[in-house]
């Protein structure tokens, strides 16, 4: 094991990063996990800033892990449409529906999620095994447009767009839209696109309330260059094209890199998963007696 305060220049990687390579999760939450002791190589409790070679043995939870060149990590990525009532999160302690629940399975592998979405917001969600990919599109220095839709509740004027446009200081820091389109309806049935660059916790939301307005619908449409299309209704994923899930290797300056096809056994199981699906109740309003 390689350790990151030797006086030479680092060697090997991070051991996080490897970590979330192997689809065991983000590399924040490996991170965590690195914190929490959960990690050893070479039969030793790791620590945040280690760094490790292909020969080290490393576990995860005292279960054995297989290191992977980053050029042999497949990289799938399955676009999700997430409906209102729905949590961004592995297990619900209250057993409350997630979205990992409808995911296709995977052997030997994990979906991480591309950026969250929160219970009360819809829309487009990624999901992708290659941990390397789902770190840089949600890292901040990316640069990654996220759009919305946006139905408001309220009287929007133009000075309220104008400020969310130049910049408001909301709790945690300064946010802004880099655009606001409006998209037709009137009064609270008000419908507008917004585009933002970042994915703190409900920003889009917090925004609108600085001007005094409310959001009554949120839905995101497209994560850089990949827009929710009728491939996925409410509840539904498809796995993206090579093209597809090349353009996000592109917008974060990786290689490409082959997707690889489904095995006779995943081609069972996928297709099974889709056939357990049930109808969505979440969007679905209740009936006026």
């Amino acid at each position: 094991m390689s350790q990151n305060h030797t006086n030479n220049a680092p060697s090997g990687e991070k051991l996080q990063k490897v970590l979330a390579r192997a689809g065991l999760g983000s590399r924040r939450e490996m991170e965590k996990a690195i914190t929490d002791g959960r990690v050893r190589v070479n039969n030793q409790v790791a620590t945040l800033g280690d760094r490790i070679e292909t020969q080290d043995r490393v576990t995860f939870d005292e279960r054995p892990i297989t290191l992977m060149a980053e050029d042999d990590v497949p990289r799938r990525v399955i676009m999700y449409n997430k409906p209102e009532g729905e949590l961004c999160t592995r297990k619900d302690p209250e057993g409350r529906r997630t979205v990992f629940d409808r995911l296709p399975r995977l052997k030997g592998e994990r979906w991480i999620a591309i950026g969250r979405l929160d219970i009360n917001t819809s829309g487009l969600l990624l999901f992708t095994t290659d941990g390397e990919l789902a770190n840089r599109l949600m890292h901040p220095s990316t640069q990654v447009e996220r759009e919305y839709a946006v139905r408001v509740m309220g009287d929007v004027k133009k000075e309220h767009l104008v400020a969310m446009v130049d910049g408001v200081m909301l709790e945690d820091g300064p946010a802004r839209f880099t655009d606001v389109q409006e998209f037709g309806g009137e009064g609270i049935n008000t419908w507008f696109h917004v585009v933002i660059l970042e994915g703190r916790n409900r920003e889009v939301r917090r925004l609108w309330e600085s001007q005094e307005l409310t959001v009554s619908r949120l839905k995101r449409v497209r994560y850089g260059n990949i827009f929710l299309d009728k491939r996925a209704k409410a509840g539904e994923w498809v796995e993206l094209t090579q093209a597809e899930v090349d353009d996000l290797a592109t917008l974060a300056a990786l290689e490409s890199r082959k997707v690889p096809e489904l095995t006779p056994d995943e081609k069972n199981r996928w297709s099974r998963d889709r056939n357990k699906r049930r109808p969505v109740q979440a969007m679905r309003k209740p009936k006026r007696r």
